[in-house]
């Protein structure tokens, strides 16, 4: 403690001193003010909980005195076609009501489970151990209409782990036939999203393995110090809308050692999110790391403070992306992406400020919500589309200090470019291809905008 306030004490005449001589972004550099925080950043996510495994395993070894909640006790089959849902309704309020309980779900059985909400807030100590197999209902047509956009919901927790080896799967392939990116004659209807965490502070999730989600997989919204560790998420690279972890309206939010495949962004983080970081992320098949879409019919869109250090993309058809809607307002800013390796990736660095999900074209329009203070550091390997870097901001509301050090993308045939429209930066270190676009802004490169408002890698 006494460390930690010396480090903010230092912190604070830090920059006191940086304002004090009048310290602001040199030529579009992410100045040294910036980076100390984004450091200091690093610091709060990896010093904190570092004794969580010893904390959260003793009941394994019957040292925890811990309440085990089974859901067999309360009368699963585990069969994988009987309905579990009553089982696991009564095992929650039994394991949420009495401190130090375990949630079991034990391995080797597959559950049928409904939707179902499972609402806090708990007794202290609360552990939801998935070792085995919960399974949705597979038809659509059985899904309960009062719950179209959620099958496990839960919500209001505090200090609460999820652990385990066990398979979360939401039997999605009736819901990707009927979909309307699969075929456009199909009504666009909303699909359940796998895992929901709503509400919640001080939530760990270690190890759990997600698959073939109806559409998103795993949701951490409006939620507070959510970790994230070792979860791997896998759907078919065709499969609609199937993001693997979407992050909206929360904060301090870490995503470590995840391996994700799935149809739509590895990860998405959109409105009110802010201090996210990601490190160790694998990504393939998939649409990439994305900020946003934000924007979408006017509304206020906000991303601050998001850091991406250590990942690797394959075969993805978008790379390190931010996407906005015209029409949008609000900021996104003080984003970093460091140390990215890439194979076979379409759109290996893209903004865009134009972005229309949408069957029919959009509605050019001159608000916007703005992009600035954006590091792309160490980002390398091989890109699939002609343009290695894409910058397509909008003329009123232009991109600023975009800061490339140290990239390098080779085309697997011919030469990669770089587009830029109302983007401004910074090159420093080694850019390749070059991007003196970024520094003069030149408008000889642009093309008619109507080219950005329709996109067919949604």
């Amino acid at each position: 403690m006494v460390k930690t306030n010396t480090k903010i004490i230092f912190i604070l005449f830090f920059v006191f001193l940086l304002e004090s001589l009048g310290s602001a972004h040199d030529g579009g550099k992410i100045n040294i003010l910036e980076e100390e925080i984004l450091s200091d950043f690093d610091d709060i996510f990896y010093n904190e909980d570092e004794d969580e495994d010893e904390i959260f395993d003793v009941w394994r070894n019957g040292r925890g005195n811990k309440n085990l909640v089974n859901v067999d006790t309360c009368g699963a089959v585990g069969d994988g076609t009987s309905d579990d849902t009553k089982a696991f309704e009564d095992a929650w309020k039994e394991a949420c009501s009495k401190r130090r309980s375990v949630f079991m779900v034990p391995s080797g059985r597959t559950y049928l489970v409904n939707a179902t909400k499972f609402n806090g807030p708990c007794a202290n100590g609360l552990i939801i151990q998935v070792d085995g197999t919960i399974v949705a209902p597979s038809d659509p047509e059985n899904w309960d209409p009062k719950s179209p956009k959620a099958w496990l919901v839960f919500s209001n927790l505090t200090g609460v782990t999820f652990q385990g080896n066990g398979i979360i799967d939401g039997s999605g392939s009736k819901w990707w036939e009927a979909s309307c990116k699969k075929n456009k004659s199909n009504a666009c209807k909303s699909a359940p999203r796998a895992l929901t965490i709503d509400l919640s502070s001080g939530i760990r999730v270690k190890g759990l393995t997600f698959q073939n989600s109806q559409q998103m997989h795993f949701v951490i919204s409006r939620s507070n110090s959510v970790r994230v560790n070792g979860v791997k998420v896998s759907s078919p690279g065709d499969s609609p809308n199937t993001d693997g972890i979407h992050i909206s309206e929360s904060t301090n939010v870490v995503l470590q050692d995840c391996k994700i495949g799935t149809g739509d962004d590895c990860i998405s983080i959109v409105n009110a999110s802010s201090n996210i970081k990601m490190k160790n992320i694998y990504c393939g098949p998939g649409h990439g790391i994305s900020i946003g879409s934000l924007g979408k019919d006017d509304s206020i869109g906000v991303v601050n403070r998001v850091v991406l250090d250590t990942a690797f993309l394959k075969g993805t058809t978008n790379g390190l992306r931010i996407k906005t809607w015209q029409g949008g307002s609000g900021y996104v800013r003080t984003v970093r992406f460091q140390n990215v390796q890439m194979e076979d990736v379409s759109n290996p660095i893209i903004i865009d400020q134009f972005y229309c999900d949408s069957q029919k074209p959009c509605q050019n329009q001159t608000s916007a919500v703005e992009i600035s203070e954006v590091l792309y550091r160490n980002v390398s390997g091989t890109t699939k589309s002609k343009k290695a870097m894409k910058f397509a901001c909008s003329d009123t509301v232009p991109c600023s200090h975009i800061t490339l050090d140290n990239v390098n993308l080779e085309a697997r045939d011919g030469t990669a470019e770089v587009y830029c429209n109302s983007a401004t930066g910074i090159i420093a270190g080694y850019v390749h291809p070059e991007a003196e676009c970024l520094n003069s802004n030149d408008k000889k490169n642009e093309q008619k905008i109507e080219e950005c408002n329709v996109h067919d890698e949604l």
